[in-house]
């Protein structure tokens, strides 16, 4: 695959499809982007599992944080990557331990490993780099460009609001 560029049924798909996001590099800080985009998803309504191992065991907002991918006791659909792309190699062979294994791995914004998204996509995990999910979420829903920002997408359907707080949901293409 591409990793250069997405079409957006490539991402809306991924967001459609996932309910359960393990983020791993989870900040309990409220100025960290790993922060403001878990609470986003949590308001969007996905289950969101904070990894953090330095804060292991405490709660990061209201949920407990986990040391590591195999400690979550429920099925991840997505792992965010808030970590280095030189970390990558290492995330990548916790999730491939994974059972079951996570539709999609994520590397956030800077964040990118063509060797690992090849070994993950081997085994049918989608992969997407170099992007945010709150980011890609709120332009394919729409909220980007209620703010005065081109999102891109074009249309002349008015949002309909969705489940979660203030969600337009995404558009499906």
């Amino acid at each position: 695959m591409n990793h250069d560029t997405y079409d957006n049924s490539y991402i809306a798909g991924i967001l459609n499809q996932v309910k359960t996001v393990a983020v791993v590099g989870a900040s309990a800080n409220p100025v960290r982007p790993s922060f403001f985009v878990m609470k986003y998803m949590i308001d969007k309504g996905y289950g969101v599992y904070p990894v953090n191992p330095g804060h292991a065991g405490k709660a990061i907002l209201g949920r407990v944080t986990y040391a590591k991918l195999a400690d979550i006791p429920d099925p991840i659909d997505m792992v965010d990557i808030f970590r280095a792309s030189d970390a990558v190699p290492a995330i990548m062979d916790e999730v491939l331990a994974s059972t079951p294994l996570p539709k999609v791995v994520w590397m956030q914004l800077t964040v990118r490993h063509d060797e690992a998204a090849a070994r993950l996509e081997a085994v049918g995990i989608q992969v997407v780099m170099n992007r945010c999910p709150k980011i890609e979420y709120a332009r394919l829903a729409g909220e980007i460009g209620w703010n005065g920002v081109n999102s891109g997408v074009i249309s002349s359907k008015r949002p309909v609001i969705h489940g979660g707080y203030g969600s337009f949901g995404i558009r499906r293409s």
